[in-house]
């Protein structure tokens, strides 16, 4: 027979017991325990990288370029000014000196968009792989 800490006569006024049954908490908790022990495992699956190794001497840094896009539709290409036009000869030739130049495109604020658009076409057009924007 079950003991509880409450006397038979208290069960038979109608009062309320303020006892807490934690069996459906136990099941729970029994559940939970199970998937985390069905998942943890799947969780430490191991990858397949290949690390860098270090080397004594340093990375060559590639060579940089920036060019910006005026607000009146021409361009610059470092201080440089150029048309629409001679932006696809200018990005070929500085992608012919240095194939792994980083250009950099930026644009004036109130610069239109169709000229950001078109520097970034001429601009894998021309070889140039690294192009990033500001």
């Amino acid at each position: 027979m079950a003991g509880s800490a409450y006397s038979a006569p208290a069960y038979r006024n109608g009062d309320v017991v303020a006892e807490i049954n934690v069996t459906p908490l136990v099941d729970v908790l029994l559940v939970l325990l199970i998937i985390f022990m069905v998942t943890a495992p799947m969780l430490t699956g191991q990858l397949n990288l290949s690390l860098p190794v270090p080397h004594d001497k340093p990375a060559p840094v590639a060579p940089k370029a920036v060019l910006l896009v005026e607000q009146n539709g021409s361009f610059e290409l470092d201080g440089r000014s150029l048309s629409a036009s001679e932006l696809p000869a200018a990005l070929k030739g500085l992608a012919q000196a240095s194939p792994d130049t980083v250009l950099e495109v930026g644009a004036n604020a109130d610069a239109d968009y169709q000229g950001f658009t078109h520097a970034i076409s001429a601009a894998r057009d021309s070889g140039l792989s690294n192009i990033s924007t500001r």
